[in-house]
């Protein structure tokens, strides 16, 4: 039976370390998850910087050197390994060079039980290797696009947001929004209010408000300018979600600011 699991162990590191040879493809693949502290790897030619929760994931043929500059030393698991099923796993979908994981148990035991079973003083059972192998590269899986996809609710989340924020001094639509994010209308405005709390059209009139509180403090803009600026079409709108929200009127607002200045 063909050895899966050619090198695995955890390594932590006082002193610098320099390991691998980048003028050389790995002869194997290479699972590595920084645990603690941080490290360089050179991939490809490329600098990489690699923090706590970075799992990175290379195929044989790829140019790889590590190099660890210790202050409060560095943690990481790794492994090298081959094989049918290791080919097969690598070629279901693009792996990511590095990827940020939530570090648990679900990744680390099965690792650590490899490292125990290749450690073994009597003879290794290759064939509960390779199962422990096969939950720890699903166990990947789910963990690389658990993040990814936290990651794309993130991004779009803050698209939407940062596009409310340039265009709320202006007149804009909902389905713009939905549009710059690539989303219908009905999942943009439920999305949205999922990620902030509040729809879309509430969180434009909060940020209109707060511009124009800093430009009553900070400016001696009239009122009907400030209205106008932020977006709110006429003082006699913005009068009255002015007062809906903070109870006085904005002069009133102004007048005591001065006051307490």
């Amino acid at each position: 039976m063909e050895k899966t699991v050619l090198l695995c162990g955890y390594s932590y590191h006082l002193k610098k370390v320099r390991r691998g040879d980048k003028r050389f493809g790995l002869d194997s693949y290479l699972l590595r998850l920084q645990t603690e502290g941080t490290s360089t790897a050179e991939i490809e030619g490329q600098e990489v910087k690699i923090e706590p929760g970075d799992l990175i994931l290379l195929n044989p043929g790829t140019s790889y050197q590590l190099q660890v500059d210790v202050t409060t030393g560095s943690g990481d698991y790794y492994m090298f390994c081959q094989g049918n099923w290791m080919d097969e796993w690598w070629n279901r979908y693009p792996k990511p060079i590095k990827s940020r994981i939530k570090i648990g148990e679900s990744i680390l035991h099965p690792w650590r039980q490899i490292i125990k079973e290749t450690r073994r003083l009597t003879e290794e059972n290759q064939e509960l290797t390779d199962y422990l192998l096969r939950v720890l590269c699903l166990s990947v899986d789910r963990a690389v696009t658990d993040t990814s996809a936290s990651y794309s609710r993130a991004v779009t989340a803050l698209k939407m947001k940062q596009y409310i924020e340039e265009h709320a001094h202006h007149p804009f639509k909902v389905e713009e929004v939905a549009r710059h994010a690539c989303l219908s209308i009905s999942r943009a405005s439920h999305f949205f209010k999922e990620c902030y709390g509040k729809t879309m059209v509430e969180y434009a009139l909060e940020y209109r408000l707060t511009t124009a509180l800093d430009r009553m403090r900070h400016t001696g803009m009239t009122m009907e300018s400030i209205a106008e600026s932020c977006g709110f079409g006429s003082y006699t709108y913005f009068h009255r979600v002015f007062k809906s929200n903070f109870g006085l009127s904005p002069s009133h607002f102004r007048k005591l600011e001065k006051s307490f200045r």
